[in-house]
């Protein structure tokens, strides 16, 4: 039987070590989620909640641009729709979340 113990990597002591072993070998990964936590959730988070304090701020008469690159002035803010003129007349609808940034004048 104790040689079957010593078979299985138990150590003498009853398995104390084992315990020891365990928590060792999880602060590699509690380092690694703290370094993604700090250079990639919390900016994304952090961006995240500029935006949609800029989609909130938007009103009617701001120059905008949006993800695809289309500038204008926003004619008209609705719940999820914005309507931006690119030209004279010329008024495009557009998803709330797709402006990317407010142009200043």
């Amino acid at each position: 039987m104790i040689g079957l113990a010593f078979a299985m990597g138990t150590p003498p002591g009853g398995g104390a070590g084992g315990v020891q072993s365990g928590i060792t070998s999880m602060v590699p990964l509690i380092i690694m989620f703290a370094i993604f936590y700090f250079l990639l959730i919390r900016p994304q988070q952090k961006k995240a909640k500029e935006h949609k304090a800029l989609l909130e701020s938007l009103k009617k008469g701001d120059q905008v641009v949006t993800a695809g690159g289309m500038h204008g002035k926003v004619t008209a803010v609705e719940d999820a729709v914005v309507t931006i003129e690119v030209a004279n007349g010329v008024n495009i609808k557009f998803n709330k979340g797709h402006v990317a940034a407010i142009v200043e004048k």
